[in-house]
């Protein structure tokens, strides 16, 4: 391989950087985290972490699918994909296609991307902080993100692409499986809503650059940056990212309309979907939590002690090591800007479908209703703290979370008390926050490829 005289740097600074990270770890939430609101509104939070010549910057704004047009199910990650799809001539800069792009990053030894999640539209940036690179990558992703051309002809052989993706999911039982689930849970709410051949139909590229003018405004974006820069290079940086985008004046800022709430399920339904399949899936799940929740550690120790934590979790001892219904089964929750869904996962022999479903259900309830033991809460709290470091053991992973606090409002000195705030919690608060959350009596089950 070929390594020009960038990349060169960009690996020597990774190797430095990885050598120091390792010896690092207990020092990383110890970094202060500074935030401060530019005069476009856009509001910034920044740890300056000086082990390596890097910066790691993802800009945010709340336009994620959850604000797709029900009939354009796929806007925002439609608009996202096309991003790195060409950019527009701008003054003496000309027009730039997906090879240009590609090659104009690489020359750089700096990446970029664009993605859509349920709440947002993320754009991330990573460089090497020497001068003029970082500006020359900060100049390219901010055409990237104010100028994208939107080609119809690229957008025809995305769509087509987007649709062969969606059908062959169609002959995969766990994709089957969980969108059925995904209805089932969150019903006409926005999170419940995903593409198809029909919705993707209804997106041109007119209706993509319409989506970004109305939510893209350097008033609504939230950026977070870890790496080797103080406060006044950060909101240079931002500044300069930020510079193609609409900018209304902040006081004139309007807020954007409310999204409709999850709403909790009424009663417990079941379905039973046949396919052929050598494993049956089986799946439970019901609206959880917001991730600004007070009872979202609480919640995160619960939910490792039931189905989270792997081969420790009560679920894998009783449904697996006990009766050997399945070779895994974990519990999940996703929480975020609203209640994400709360799932119980699993796949088994089709004939042996029903014994695993009633065992789960089982040992649900009875988590529920009794909460952990004394042992289970010491040991999921001893791993989850004792796993603390390799939350934040580089500036990508600190940067999520910065990011997780930006998003979601959480203190700044959130990550400095987060290990004291997993040790302080008791039994009784793992029980309250787990039934507060779990309704056992009213979850979605689906069950797909059961033997008869």
């Amino acid at each position: 391989m070929i390594q020009t005289p960038i990349s060169r740097r960009l690996a020597q600074a990774t190797l430095v950087g990885a050598g120091a990270l390792l010896s690092a770890h207990s020092a990383w939430a110890l970094l202060p985290i500074t935030h401060w609101t530019q005069d476009s509104g856009a509001q910034v939070w920044l740890v300056n972490s000086p082990t390596i010549p890097m910066v790691d910057v993802q800009v945010n704004f709340d336009a994620g699918s959850r604000r797709d047009p029900a009939e354009q199910a796929g806007l925002a990650s439609a608009a996202a994909r096309m991003l790195s799809k060409g950019v527009k001539a701008d003054g003496s800069q000309p027009a730039m296609d997906e090879n240009a792009i590609g090659e104009a990053w690489a020359d750089l030894g700096a990446s970029f991307d664009a993605g859509a999640s349920n709440d947002a539209l993320t754009f991330s940036l990573r460089s090497l902080t020497d001068g003029s690179l970082l500006d020359r990558a900060a100049d390219l992703a901010a055409r990237q993100i104010g100028q994208p051309s939107f080609d119809a002809a690229i957008w025809q052989r995305e769509r087509e692409r987007w649709n062969a993706a969606i059908k062959e999911g169609d002959t995969r039982p766990a994709v089957v499986a969980g969108r059925a689930l995904n209805a089932a849970v969150f019903g006409t709410h926005p999170y419940g809503l995903r593409p198809t051949e029909a919705t993707l139909a209804r997106i041109e590229p007119a209706a993509m650059q319409g989506y970004l003018q109305r939510y893209v405004d350097a008033c609504r974006a939230k950026v977070t940056l870890v790496g080797a820069l103080d406060r006044g290079q950060a909101d240079a940086l931002v500044k300069r990212l930020l510079a193609k985008i609409p900018a209304t004046p902040k006081a004139q800022c309007a807020a954007l309309p409310e999204v409709p709430a999850v709403q909790p399920l009424a009663k417990a339904e079941q379905q039973d979907i046949p396919f052929a399949a050598a494993q049956a899936q089986v799946l439970l799940a019901q609206p959880g939590i917001r991730r600004a929740d007070p009872d979202f550690l609480a919640v995160l120790v619960g939910n490792h002690i039931l189905g989270g934590g792997g081969f420790a979790s009560r679920l894998m001892e009783e449904v697996r090591e006990k009766r050997g219904l399945t070779y895994g089964v974990y519990s999940s929750f996703s929480p975020g800007l609203d209640a994400g869904a709360f799932a119980v996962g699993l796949q088994t022999r089709p004939d042996q479908a029903a014994e695993a479903l009633k065992v789960t259900r089982e040992v649900l309830q009875k988590f529920i209703a009794d909460g952990p033991t004394a042992k289970e809460l010491r040991d999921a709290k001893d791993n989850l703290i004792g796993g603390f470091a390799l939350r934040i053991d580089s500036n990508s992973k600190l940067l999520g979370n910065v990011t997780n606090i930006a998003w979601n409002g959480l203190p700044l000195d959130y990550l400095d008390h987060w290990t004291e705030r997993v040790e302080a919690l008791t039994v009784q608060d793992v029980r309250r926050a787990m039934a507060r959350m779990v309704q056992p009596e009213k979850m979605v089950t689906v069950v797909l490829g059961a033997k008869p």
